[in-house]
């Protein structure tokens, strides 16, 4: 063999060995933080209201029961009672006493996670939970699964008796 093609094998050898340490896997090692790094902003803590809110719009489509008080399927009041006793929160079972026990609130100064009484056939008998935005999740009756509606709906706005805070 001549000297230039000596020369070549070497060099193609070397660059073979280097890429083969490329292939090899290294473990990762995260950067040591210093005082003067720019941290990421911290997202701001869910506030009770609107976790309450939240996991109502996460169970829209569940099935209407008379009764029923979930995880499965709700009534209007058992909606409000399990979404309220996941987060430690006692509530009485029916809308008429969680009308009762709820702080009033104005309209006007709704919140998410905030509850809507209405008079039904004379009485309270529904409770939804407002989301924000003019709009609240409840379970309506048989046949309806847990839905959105619009708080100036045109069955629901002339029977909203008032509403109130359980938190």
């Amino acid at each position: 063999m001549n000297r230039p093609a000596i020369t070549l094998c070497f060099a193609l050898a070397a660059a073979s060995l280097a890429l083969q340490g490329c292939a090899v896997p290294q473990p990762y090692v995260p950067p040591t933080p210093t005082s003067t790094q720019i941290r990421p902003p911290v997202a701001p803590p869910t506030s009770v209201g609107n976790e309450v809110a939240i996991r109502a719009i996460s169970l829209l489509g569940a099935p209407y029961e008379w009764g029923g008080n979930g995880p499965t399927s709700f009534d209007c009041s058992g909606l409000v009672r399990f979404i309220h006793d996941q987060l430690g929160i006692f509530v009485p079972r029916t809308a008429a006493e969680q009308y009762s026990a709820a702080t009033p609130v104005e309209v006007s100064d709704l919140e998410p996670g905030d509850l809507l009484f209405f008079k039904i056939k004379g009485r309270i008998s529904h409770v939804a939970i407002y989301t924000g935005e003019g709009r609240f999740v409840h379970a309506p009756q048989t046949g309806r699964p847990v839905e959105l509606r619009m708080l100036d709906d045109d069955f629901y706005r002339p029977r909203l008796a008032g509403a109130g805070r359980l938190f």
